[in-house]
């Protein structure tokens, strides 16, 4: 079968996949991810007003402090084409899952072949956790799927040295990072690779011009937004209240207990307005639990003491405001809560935390996931798992078959995301992104395994017929 008809089977393969998930997500969508609320109020805001506010009729313009706007751009895209419905946005975002097995393909048929390439879009496609967030209307989708073209691009420009291709990957990361800000440094992260193959592999890079046309766009792109905060805020900052002052301060509390109590202790604090029977709640988690409460009582009390900084200001310009210091609170307690850390929490924090962030997917409904059977998230996370150990087996087969430039160049997205999140609270949901390259990678170590086995075997066959 021609390389093509297997590419029409995987873009059918995960386009049934897409339409399942949204199926599956339905019952959720108007219950579950709270994020939601805030993508659909913003894109409707656009595509009705062109405003980029919550409160598109309030008599004083009230700034976003939480979104950046790439992704509520392209919800309003769809609004404004199908209308304000959810089912649009998902069905649009299955297509984006299929052009990710697409761009999966492109970037893996030049450093592994047509039938290994194949094979890399078809794991794709069949890759739960991305049709999962596909039928949300969450960034997650949209991110990978810009992302995965920035790391085609990354490899297209290192081939053809084109300034075109370099500028064009400037706006693509800008775009990126106005969907996910934590993507904000990553093209210093892809100069840092040009350095060290300069450096350590002495090979010849794309010259300055190259980086600094990537550079420029970037930069250019991002102007408006940071305009938009500049004039509203007063800062120049990419995301001036969703910084990474929540993230530290989720993170300081990581693997302090499981991620089940953890996520019970914050619906209590977010739940029980009275101190006195929050804390009765909390000690009976404590007693169930068979810990100490002190911890529990610190972090719910430090999560209703922040939360008030911006719940209680009515009107809504304050309360963006407000937004804003909170984040700055968040940021001053989690180092207050890192410095009295103990070195061997601190370790499990971080082991904890980069084994969720590659492995911690569970693509189940959120309305049924504390109903899930332990043994069947530990199944999803030991799939995931593997899959990671995989890649890293791809990145070793590339670099000794003489492709180390571009097993460093798709080293960098796993290496970049995970020294990003690893101070931070860490999601699953941070790395998918990045979940493409590591599919890819996973099916060339894959092919490789099987090319030696097969060829092992001829071996035997021809010495028996010596």
């Amino acid at each position: 079968m021609r390389v093509s008809r297997w590419l029409a089977v995987v873009c059918v393969a995960a386009a049934l996949n897409g339409a399942a998930f949204i199926e599956y997500q339905r019952p959720d969508w108007t219950t579950q991810w709270s994020d939601q609320d805030g993508y659909q109020r913003l894109g409707e805001s656009l595509a009705r007003t062109g405003k980029f506010t919550r409160f598109p009729d309030a008599p004083r313009f009230v700034p976003e402090v939480i979104r950046t706007p790439a992704y509520p751009l392209f919800v309003a895209a769809i609004y404004t084409i199908a209308g304000v419905r959810h089912g649009a946005v998902a069905a649009a975002q299955t297509l984006l899952f299929v052009l990710i097995c697409l761009l999966v393909f492109a970037i893996t048929r030049p450093v592994a072949g047509d039938a290994t390439a194949v094979g890399a879009a078809a794991l794709t496609a069949l890759f739960p956790p991305i049709p999962y967030f596909a039928a949300l209307v969450m960034t997650e989708v949209w991110t990978t799927f810009l992302f995965t073209i920035g790391v085609w691009l990354t490899l297209r420009g290192w081939s053809d040295r084109s300034p075109r291709t370099f500028a064009a990957l400037g706006v693509v990361l800008a775009a990126t990072a106005l969907s996910r800000p934590a993507f904000v440094l990553y093209p210093f992260a892809l100069i840092a690779v040009a350095a060290l193959v300069r450096l350590a592999v002495s090979r010849e890079v794309p010259g300055a011009g190259r980086w600094a046309a990537m550079l420029a766009t970037f930069a250019i792109a991002l102007t408006p937004w940071l305009t938009y905060n500049y004039v509203n805020l007063g800062r120049v900052t990419l995301s001036p209240a969703g910084g990474v002052g929540r993230g530290l301060w989720e993170g300081s509390w990581q693997a302090t207990w499981s991620g089940r109590v953890q996520n019970e202790l914050t619906h209590l604090a977010d739940d029980i307005e009275d101190r006195g029977a929050l804390d009765a709640q909390v000690r009976a988690v404590a007693a169930r639990e068979h810990v100490d409460p002190g911890p529990m009582l610190d972090y719910v009390h430090q999560w209703e003491d922040i939360r008030e900084i911006w719940t209680t200001p009515t009107d809504p310009v304050e309360r963006a405001a407000a937004r804003v210091a909170a984040d700055q609170e968040y940021g001053r307690v989690a180092m207050a809560n890192l410095r009295r850390d103990s070195l061997a929490h601190l370790g499990a924090r971080l082991a904890r935390g980069v084994f969720v962030l590659w492995a911690g997917d569970i693509p189940i409904r959120y309305s049924d996931i504390n109903r899930t059977p332990p043994i069947v998230i530990r199944f999803f996370w030991a799939v995931q798992a593997v899959l990671a150990a995989a890649a890293v087996a791809g990145l070793v087969v590339l670099a000794r078959g003489g492709r180390g430039v571009e097993a460093l160049l798709l080293a960098a997205p796993i290496v970049y995301i995970t020294a990003v999140h690893f101070p931070l609270l860490t999601e699953a949901r941070q790395s998918l992104p990045a979940k493409p390259v590591v599919l890819l990678l996973a099916a060339i170590a894959v092919a490789h395994a099987v090319h030696r086995s097969l060829a092992g075997k001829a071996q035997v066959h021809e010495r028996q017929h010596l």
